[in-house]
């Protein structure tokens, strides 16, 4: 993936996007799709026969009367890595993260799917990804995932986590826990792996009454 896309002007000016609450994908990270819908089975064909690239949004607001709904700003885009079909029309996808983007507008495309023109200028260092370990302290992080987990009733393979690179470890568990949409974005936002992990961290530490909701605008 890294000798594909070595530069910015390596990626497309236009891309589809497939809006879904609660996911993101981040550089590198892996996301495996179940396609059904005719139009992202459109999506899926339109990329297979170009550059293979979806970009992975949230879409802003739960406005059901909103058609279609708002965009987040910020998203990530993927290649697909796997593509399977299935006996009742469906695509098995897997996407490897890229590059994040900025939405500077959405297009008009005359597809069924959704396209937008993306800037992605802010996120370059994406590409070329962690030279090494980051010198980041992960003890922060761990102790606040201990706490989670303990509070949640959840368990984890500590020696997976101790042995995980951090930037593996950071983004697995970015992607990974239910947090809300408003706090997804704000990771997917988070300029450097080293900002991600302190919003991880803070959001580890939080107490929560519920997951739902929490969309931002």
């Amino acid at each position: 993936m890294s000798q594909r896309y070595r530069h910015l002007e390596d990626l497309p000016g236009e891309l589809p996007v497939f809006p879904l609450p609660q996911v993101m994908l981040l550089p590198r990270a892996r996301l495996p799709l179940n396609i059904f819908e005719p139009r992202y089975l459109a999506m899926v064909d339109a990329a297979m026969s170009g550059n293979r690239l979806i970009g992975m949004i949230q879409p802003a607001t739960l406005d059901h009367d909103a058609a279609p709904p708002q965009l987040c700003r910020v998203g990530g885009a993927g290649r697909i890595i796997g593509y399977q079909e299935t006996d009742d029309g469906r695509y098995l996808i897997a996407l490897e993260g890229v590059c994040r983007f900025r939405v500077r507008k959405e297009t008009t495309s005359g597809t069924p799917f959704r396209t937008v023109e993306a800037d992605w200028s802010n996120f370059a260092s994406d590409l070329w990804g962690p030279q090494g370990e980051p010198d980041i302290d992960r003890a922060p992080l761990l102790d606040a995932l201990k706490a989670y987990l303990a509070r949640n009733g959840f368990s984890v393979d500590w020696t997976s986590v101790a042995d995980a690179p951090i930037e593996t470890l950071v983004n697995s568990l970015s992607a990974d826990c239910p947090f809300t949409n408003a706090e997804k974005q704000a990771l997917v936002e988070a300029q450097t792996l080293e900002d991600r992990c302190e919003v991880l961290t803070t959001l580890l530490t939080m107490e929560r009454s519920g997951q739902n909701g929490g969309y931002v605008q």
